[in-house]
């Protein structure tokens, strides 16, 4: 794709990522080894394509480093407006500033991004492959996204909260503050092997610093390099990040010019409906000086359409807030989902809803019941996870009530049958291979005391302490019972509005109760206690009128045949009294009687409201410093659960607080208090009675898996910690001989010389190095055997056809093809069409979930 009228170059249609940096005002490819490394004196234009259910997103950033002139900054802004018109508009468009990048931008860089000093115009190169000559120290940040940037290679630049990679080309110190996580020294490792593998062609070593007393050896050489080190180091600096109270206080402006003056007026705050935005005009949407939104009509002029950019930097300007701040700018129908979930609601046309089925806004319809097959759960966990299921509610139940704020077991034959005034523990267990599974409801009445409540939670920790802790926790306000509750109980689930199940303090029965019933079988059927009056009707459903002499089953118009089967069934439970089936419209004036006369009730056919398939989202959750801090990741996978945090799963209709083994016992105690102000706080002015569900590292439910592509359920057992993936460089730190030659540093090792091995010592080298022979540039470390290498890797010209290479048994394949790396020998053209990414996403990946692919695409 190229543009005659602008100076674009040809942009292949492809998805994944193209990056550019501007070069003399002009657009010019990065090669992919160096993706994830900017200049800070350079400009870049970034695209990123990728399939979601409703075709292909596509984002369009540029990317602003601090040193950067103003001349390159316009041009990447003048690039990525053509870009957007050359693909119709469809593209998000953001701006991004080095160190202040959106969340999108930083998920594109699973390792991390690198800064590097100086730029294109002082002489410096992208790639510099095998480069050895290299004397840098990187200060890394972050635990779920990573940054690493060039400071002065002194013991000044360090802190007591960061890792800091002294890169000597073949050599890589990873230096881990006192005060680090395990999470960033993971990421700041998988940062150092990118480095070796990406840049040295696997030819580096990585020793790694936990505790300078236990490694003498590297922090000689660090000093060697730095100096002695004098005084004390320094407290690391908190990041600024934006809390979630600034980030809900969302402003619509309407800009428009007026007598050649731009005019910015504010028309609305929280909650902000979808009405507001006019096809004709243009809006800024403020959230709290965090992020900046530009939303451009499709009947707005082309001149406003053009000065985005320019009037959100103006705009920004003119509030006094920072220049670093993000704007992401919208187009009228490709809005991104984390602007639509700005809204209290959004609403799509034609859109499939459910399993298959399809509504389009103002059409009136009866919302109907979805029926899916149960037996499906376990092999399509994504069904689990969309119906809310954990599996078919074939399980055993247990009821407990909260009593003088003890347990107190409940009769099962009134099992399903709870009162507004107590608060209840529904213990749920089911078998998944062989083994119990177990999920705790916490069932909160409307009119329980916050005694009881705070008694059902306590507990509810008890009893989850019976089970190994390994249950999962289920927050459940009166009201908001999810579907999997509904289906424990077949049909049977009655919720009365006030009075207690307590024996001694059985309230009188009402003289009259009414029920509405909602639900077309056992699996989706409940019964809700409304008022006793007429206005409480409504004609799409079935509603029982139980009275000291009878029991009325009304049918409303709308109702199904199913529903008044299910309502029949909940009839025989609330009342002993004979039933009297009756027709809307068709009432003896005994029933009016009994709802104190005749009154207007809801009669027309409910109307189905298209509401935008919500997008799951998660993030990581800190309250420590005091202030309520969520990080979002974007394109989320299982890799993103650390075990020493806790993450926010938000579902919309329900959220789900993991919790890893080594979470600390503050996060872990204040989780769900997280997740309540997460609510609280969300622009779109959320339901506070979302359901909460705790779920614990290593019990994940179906309905929790399900929304992670090619969940691992042995990553836990057979994935790889910290200290493991340590241990598995080499014993660096206990080095017999060191040679330092400060321009070309080398470690070695009297039984092991990494500088000179042959095939036959190939046997002493530790895993980690010799899964790394498989892909260096083309050379082998054993090129110096004659017997030649069993690693070979294919050369410029060793690339071979799908045909030649899927699906084959090891000895079908072509000489020299290392049939662990199948994948590896084919084109670049081949490689995109079969796994959808280039050959540096798919090696960014989790070896797991490389293995997967492979395995789907017959080259496993």
């Amino acid at each position: 794709m190229a543009d005659g009228d602008t100076n674009l170059p040809t942009i292949e249609r492809r998805l994944g990522l193209q990056i550019w940096s501007i070069e003399n005002m002009k657009m010019v490819p990065v090669p992919e080894k160096a993706y994830g490394t900017f200049f800070e004196g350079d400009c870049y234009v970034i695209l990123h394509s990728k399939r979601t259910s409703r075709g292909t997103a596509v984002d369009l950033h540029y990317w602003i480093g601090k040193d950067s002139s103003q001349d390159e900054q316009g041009a990447a802004a003048m690039y990525v407006t053509q870009l957007d018109a050359a693909l119709r508009g469809s593209p998000v468009q953001h701006r991004e500033v080095q160190g202040h990048e959106s969340e999108t931008f930083q998920s594109y860089f699973r390792n991390g991004i690198i800064y590097k000093k100086g730029g294109v115009a002082s002489g410096f190169k992208h790639v510099e492959t095998n480069m050895y000559n290299i004397k840098r120290l990187l200060h890394v940040k972050g635990k779920k996204h990573v940054s690493a940037t060039e400071v002065a290679l002194s013991w000044d630049s360090f802190n007591k909260g960061d890792v800091f990679l002294l890169d000597l080309g073949k050599v890589l110190i990873q230096w881990n503050g006192p005060n680090c996580s395990i999470a960033e020294k993971s990421r700041g490792l998988a940062l150092a092997r990118s480095i070796r593998d990406s840049e040295r062609g696997g030819r580096a070593q990585i020793g790694i610093i936990d505790n300078e007393k236990d490694s003498p050896d590297l922090l000689k050489i660090m000093k060697m390099v730095l100096g002695e080190r004098h005084g004390e180091l320094r407290d690391a600096i908190p990041d600024t990040k934006a809390d979630e109270l600034q980030k809900a206080n969302v402003r619509l402006y309407h800009v428009y010019e007026k007598d050649n003056d731009l005019v910015v007026q504010e028309i609305a705050t929280r909650p902000l409906t979808q009405d507001l935005l006019q096809h004709e005009d243009c809006y800024i949407l403020d959230q709290g000086g965090f992020k900046i939104y530009v939303w451009r009509g499709k009947a707005s002029n082309q001149e406003e359409k053009k000065a985005a950019f320019t009037r959100a930097v103006g705009f920004i300007q003119a509030k006094g807030y920072s220049s670093s701040t993000n704007i992401e700018v919208i187009n009228d129908g490709a809005e991104s989902a984390m602007f639509k979930q700005l809204f209290q609601r959004w609403t799509e046309k034609d859109e499939t809803q459910g399993l298959g089925k399809v509504y389009t806004v103002g059409k009136t319809a009866k919302v109907e019941q979805v029926k899916f097959d149960t037996t499906q759960l376990h092999a399509r966990p994504e069904l689990a996870a969309e119906q809310r299921m954990v599996d078919d509610a074939s399980g055993d139940v247990e009821v407990w009530r909260i009593e003088d704020l003890q347990m107190q077991p409940v009769d099962p034959k009134t099992y399903g049958q709870f009162y507004g005034g107590d608060c209840y523990l529904v213990l749920y267990t089911y078998l998944r291979s062989g083994r119990p599974h177990y999920v705790l409801y916490m069932w909160q009445g409307r009119h329980a005391s916050v005694d009881e409540i705070t008694a059902c939670a306590l507990n509810a920790i008890e009893l989850d302490k019976k089970h190994g802790d390994e249950a999962v926790q289920v927050r459940v306000t009166m009201g908001k019972e999810p579907a999997h509750f509904l289906a424990i109980f077949k049909g049977k689930l009655i919720i009365y509005e006030g009075g207690t199940s307590r024996a001694q303090k059985c309230n009188p029965e009402r003289a009259v109760r009414l029920f509405q019933v909602r639900g077309t079988n056992e699996m989706n059927t409940k019964a809700t206690e409304v008022p006793a009056r007429a206005s409480s009707l409504n004609s799409n459903d079935v509603f029982l009128l139980a009275t000291n002499q009878v029991c009325y089953l009304w049918c409303g118009k709308g109702c199904s045949g199913d529903e008044r089967e299910m309502a029949k069934m909940v009839a025989d439970i609330v009342s002993r009294r004979d039933k009297h089936t009756i027709l809307e419209g068709q009432e003896p004036a005994e029933f009016w009687e009994a709802l104190g006369g005749k009154a207007p009730y809801a009669s027309e056919k409910r109307f189905q409201e298209q509401i935008t398939h919500y997008q799951p989202r998660l993030f990581e959750c800190s309250n420590q410093t005091g202030r309520f801090i969520m990080t979002e990741v974007v394109d989320f996978c299982q890799e993103d659960l650390d075990e020493d945090d806790v993450m926010l799963l938000d579902t919309w209709e329900e959220i789900f607080l993991w919790i890893g083994k080594a979470s600390n016992t503050y996060e872990k105690n204040e989780a769900v208090a997280s997740a309540k102000e997460y609510l609280k706080t969300h622009p779109a002015g959320r339901d506070l009675a979302t359901p909460i569900i705790l779920v614990k590292q290593g019990c994940e439910p179906l309905n929790f898996t399900g929304w992670f592509n090619a969940w691992d359920p042995y990553k836990w057992s057979d994935g790889k910690s910290y200290e493991e993936m340590k241990n598995s460089l080499g014993d660096v730190s206990a080095l017999s001989e060191i040679t330092v030659d400060l321009n070309n540093i080398s470690l070695s090792k009297r039984t092991l010389s990494m500088t000179n091995l042959t095939s036959s010592s190939t046997s002493s080298v530790s895993p980690e190095y010799k899964s790394h022979f498989n892909h260096n540039d083309g050379s082998s470390y054993a090129n110096s055997s004659s017997n030649g290498s069993p690693f070979t890797v294919p050369n410029d010209q060793g690339v071979y056809s799908r045909e030649v290479l899927m699906n084959k048994t090891v000895d079908e394949l072509p000489e020299g093809v290392d049939p662990t790396k199948k994948e590896y020998y084919l084109s670049d053209a081949d490689f995109h069409e079969i796994f959808g990414k280039s050959k540096h996403e798919f090696y960014q990946m989790p070896k797991w979930k490389q293995q997967n692919e492979k395995k789907q695409c017959g080259l496993f």
